[in-house]
Order: C-alpha cells, then structure tokens, then sequence
C-alpha cells in the first residue's frame, strides 16, 4: 500500500520499516489527509488496506474516542489535533516495539494482586 508523500518526507528510517500500520492508523491517515470531506464506509474500505467488514467496526471504535465524526452513512475527520496526537502515540510506540521487543507485563514485578494477597 503506498504512503502519502508527507509521511514519507517527515518519518524517521526506523519508522517506515516498521510493521504497517493498523486499521485505526489506516483509517485516520486516510480521513486526515482529506480532512475536508466525509466517506461511507465503502468509500474508505476502497480506498484503504482495511477488510470491508472491518472499517465499521474500528470507525465505532474511533467515534468513541472522538476521533472520527459520524452522521448519516458518512463519516469524517474528529478533531485534528487529537488525531495528530494519537497517530504520533502510535508510531512511536511501534518503533519502540519494533526495536525492543513487545513488553512482558510479568518483567515489570509483582502485581496488584499479588501484594494484597
């Protein structure tokens, strides 16, 4: 799948080598880079890597957290400083996983649990 010429221009080696991006980071690179206009889910699915029975569920996913905006059968960009922030999160937090390893929650010591008991 191609990448838009800015992601291109503006991210580190690291981070286009790493995995691709998921549905939600799909979608919302897809809805920001044409902020202006809304989509149907069909729309976005043909346009995007995303499995069609996919893109209504992480669209859902992505309202909740006012990422997208939803009216009718269209759906748009949310507030574009959010959405600039989480796509940020989640490159980072790729690249670090990508260059450590996935984290092992039992590495991080006992939990909770384990001191009340």
């Amino acid at each position: 799948m191609p990448i838009d010429i800015d992601r291109f221009e503006e991210e580190s080696v690291e981070e286009l080598r790493a995995g691709g991006p998921t549905n939600a980071e799909e979608i919302l690179g897809f809805l920001a880079t044409h902020p202006g206009q809304a989509y149907t889910p069909k729309e976005i699915h043909e346009a995007t890597a995303v499995a069609r029975g996919s893109v209504g569920v992480v669209l859902s996913r992505l309202e909740e957290r006012g990422l997208v905006r939803h009216r009718g059968d269209y759906w748009a960009l949310g507030d574009v400083e959010d959405v600039e922030t989480t796509l940020s999160s989640l490159g980072v937090a790729r690249t670090v996983t990508e260059r450590f390893g996935p984290e092992d929650p039992d590495e991080w010591g006992p939990g909770i649990d384990s001191e009340t008991e």
